[in-house]
């Protein structure tokens, strides 16, 4: 079969299209022909050697859909020829409230979904849900099951807040801004671009905010009133202005730091506001069942940016570093 293989690291340009064995299943695994992948934040840092446990070489993906086409003997819920999406949440454990020390992400070390097939254990594959196309399914898992576990589960929303969520274009943000429209909220975002925040209106967005502007803070208090709850998968400097525009006794929930650390975080507006302050990422088997069920009932689709061949995932790659997308990338197998 074809796959992208990185066999060392150095950012996009290092992964390989190339010709790898066929993966036979386990006792509990399957195999799934894939009909298309896609790109997340994490296969960029992968590539770059950024990321705890590094293993290579190694298939990247975390994200696919497709067909199963072979089941380990002890697999019985799982039928060949079903169609089926992958939550990439590898041995998440038995609680709900935090993984356990074999939790793993699909795509490194293990080999993932950038490939014409792939196993994965019984337990992570689920019915692709009807109202989706392939492409779609592709891009819901891990911006889907972050998104709604950072929302719903540690984010505690209700109907009728206020949710800010800054730097909307990505996987994650923008997926959470239609769940969290799709439950109710009032949902404002921040971007560099005007594009994106009109982009995001349209998407049901309450309203934005440039941040380039040198008032911005102050523009989306006006804006806004202040937030119930934050989004945030930024960190960096910005996470002190998620801090001033949160309500008093808000919450705030972290699952990413792509500007790095926050250098200067001061305590007394934490705790003078009684704020809640929560990290996550990626979600427990709960999370992504319920994840993909209130797709389903709110009829969510993703949105989609663009479409690469497989073969050309360094492209892809690169076009996702330039930070200028809004919604998902992904690979057509």
């Amino acid at each position: 079969m074809k796959a992208i293989v990185l066999r060392e690291t150095g950012g996009p340009n290092q992964v390989r299209y190339e010709e790898v064995e066929v993966p036979t299943p386990k006792s509990d695994e399957v195999v799934i022909r894939l009909k298309y992948a896609a790109l997340n934040r994490r296969d960029l840092w992968i590539t770059y050697g950024m990321y705890p446990g590094m293993q290579l070489p190694s298939i990247l993906g975390s994200d696919g859909a497709g067909e199963v086409v072979a089941v380990g003997d002890q697999v019985t819920n799982i039928q060949t020829g079903s169609a089926v999406v992958i939550n990439p949440s590898l041995n998440w454990g038995e609680s709900r409230v935090h993984y356990s020390p074999e939790h793993r992400t699909l795509g490194m070390p293990s080999d993932g979904t950038f490939a014409e097939y792939v196993t994965v254990a019984a337990e992570n594959v689920y019915a692709k849900p009807d109202h989706l196309s392939w492409e779609e399914a592709a891009a819901v898992p891990l911006a889907g099951l972050t998104a709604y576990r950072a929302l719903m589960y540690r984010g505690s929303l209700q109907e009728g807040e206020n949710v800010l969520i800054p730097g909307i274009g990505g996987g994650v943000a923008l997926t959470a801004l239609q769940i969290a429209v799709a439950h109710g909220a009032n949902v404002y975002v921040t971007s560099s671009s005007d594009a994106k925040l009109e982009k995001a209106k349209q998407l049901g967005a309450a309203g934005g905010v440039n941040y380039r502007s040198d008032n911005w803070v102050k523009e989306m208090k006006k804006l806004m009133g202040g937030a119930d709850l934050v989004i945030d998968g930024i960190g960096g400097e910005n996470f002190n202005h998620m801090v001033a525009l949160a309500n008093p006794a808000g919450r705030i929930v972290n699952y990413g730091a792509t500007m790095g650390p926050i250098k200067e975080l001061v305590l007394p507006r934490i705790f003078f506001k009684h704020l809640d302050i929560r990290g996550t990422t990626m979600g427990s088997p709960e999370d992504f069942k319920e994840m993909l069920q209130f797709f389903e009932e709110h009829r969510v689709s993703p949105y989609i940016e663009q479409s690469f061949p497989l073969e050309a995932a360094a492209d892809a790659l690169v076009y996702m570093e330039k930070g200028e997308n809004f919604g998902k990338i992904t690979l057509e197998i």
